[in-house]
């Protein structure tokens, strides 16, 4: 057939006319947009696999039905409610390590937790007081400082421990930590404060060969822990830093809101993000980056604040966070300096090393054990990749703690088996979960680098 014989080929348009209004299958919303990561979720069920709470809670239904599938379950259903199992939940973020889609499955999790405890949680039951109580600790351990010989007695009191685990739910099995007879800030302020750190850098550039690099400078965000209950590794970070030339400011901070996020108080660690977001920016706009000794701390920073909050800044400083020895690494000659040194008296020792859930999010699981595999006068050996158990207040809570031992069981059985007796951490309560289990003295990679670096 010729074209001239051909009939005409009218199409039907499609109908792009304005009165055409595309299916709206989620609604719009302000918060953050979480549709993408539980679109990339395909639910091949390895976040369950790997949660450690689901391997010793049968009750438990795992970060794939907490994440993507109520997060599309509260999207399509306007009377759905968040399932009380959120608050099962520890926060130890392995899921979102091990998930191969990159699906946002902690944010989610924090996302529904706060708003479970926002809107349907009993303000007035003991459970929520408990862990309201429990996720500020930070304000606990300041009244704590002011007398700390009172505190440490009254907390250990064998009575006074019963009647917090029969009126609040806080169990009476743990020993709680001590609080330091100085804290780190009086330490940091009878010292000298940045002033005495600027002028030890000062000398250590001097002794470096590199007086003028005043580029090297660091915000250090010390915690609640370090400042309260443990202010030796905050002196050790301090001298490590200045030892290779840095000068250490220790800015206005408050809680990294760790404990908050675990127990869906978001209300409480956003007023703390604030005060940390505004004090670590400013410095950030200065050329400083902001260093955590805690991997829980960092990892707040890095990762938590940005998903979870909309703050000034909160981006640059996510940006420039960076843990203790892992800033070292990246910067300096860490690993020849140890190569190069040796350590004597009360540190030469061999180390059980337990990798917090939180340094494995971010990639820092092998540093210890690689950066002392040559220090001459110790040893470290790697007890495992399981989790610790604790998981910030989770091991706190009465009810849970059972389930946070049974999920530190292989962690105690490598620590046995290992070769040493003193354990080594980044994080301040997988460290009591370790000496609660084991019996063995904790220490910090920081104090070792101290010992070995720092004469």
């Amino acid at each position: 057939m010729s074209d001239a014989e051909s009939p005409d080929f009218d199409p039907v348009a499609p109908n792009t006319g304005e009165d055409f209004e595309p299916t709206e299958v989620f609604p719009e919303s302000d918060d953050f947009d979480l549709r993408p990561g539980a679109d990339a979720c395909y639910k091949c069920s390895i976040c369950d696999t790997n949660c450690p709470v689901a391997e010793v809670d049968d009750d438990f239904p795992g970060p794939k039905f907490q994440g993507p599938e109520q997060w599309r379950l509260k999207q399509t259903d306007d009377g759905y409610d968040i399932d009380d199992s959120v608050m099962d939940c520890s926060n130890c973020m392995r899921c979102d390590n091990a998930c191969p889609s990159g699906v946002p499955l902690s944010q989610m999790h924090n996302t529904a937790r706060g708003e479970y405890v926002s809107e349907q949680m009993d303000k007035f039951s003991v459970e929520y007081v408990r862990n309201r109580i429990l996720a500020n600790y930070r304000t606990s351990a300041w009244f704590a400082s002011k007398a700390p010989k009172v505190a440490n007695f009254a907390m250990n009191f064998g009575p006074a421990r019963w009647v917090m685990e029969k009126t609040m739910g806080i169990t009476s099995e743990r020993d709680f930590p001590e609080f330091a007879q100085q804290t780190f800030r009086e330490w940091w302020a009878d010292r000298g404060g940045a002033d005495a750190s600027r002028r030890n850098a000062r000398r250590a550039r001097e002794r470096l060969g590199d007086p003028a690099d005043a580029e090297k400078k660091v915000a250090y965000f010390h915690g609640c822990y370090s400042n309260y209950n443990t202010p030796e590794v905050g002196k050790a970070m301090v001298r490590v830093y200045e030892h290779f030339g840095y000068e250490v400011v220790a800015p206005e901070q408050k809680c990294s809101g760790t404990p908050m996020f675990a127990n869906g108080m978001l209300d409480d660690a956003r007023r703390h993000a604030e005060v940390n977001v505004s004090s670590m920016a400013d410095l950030v706009e200065e050329g400083y980056d902001a260093i955590a000794s805690c991997t829980s701390c960092s990892m707040a920073l890095r990762q938590e604040y940005p998903e979870l909050f909309d703050i000034d800044g909160i981006e640059e400083v996510a940006a420039n966070t960076f843990e203790a020895v892992e800033y070292l690494r990246i910067h300096e000659d860490l690993r020849g300096e140890v190569e190069s040194a040796d350590v004597s008296g009360d540190l030469a020792r061999e180390f059980a090393y337990h990798a917090p859930c939180h340094a494995r999010n971010q990639g820092l699981d092998r540093q210890a054990v690689e950066l002392f595999r040559d220090l001459e006068g110790v040893g470290v050996e790697d007890v495992g990749e399981s989790c610790s158990g604790i998981s910030g207040t989770y091991g706190w809570k009465e009810e849970k703690y059972e389930k946070s031992m049974e999920i530190g069981d292989e962690m105690f059985d490598h620590m046995e088996d290992a070769e040493g007796t003193t354990g080594m951490t980044e994080c301040p309560t997988c460290a009591m979960q370790m000496e609660h289990g084991s019996g063995y003295e904790i220490r910090h990679p920081l104090e070792l680098l101290e010992s070995a670096l720092v004469a």
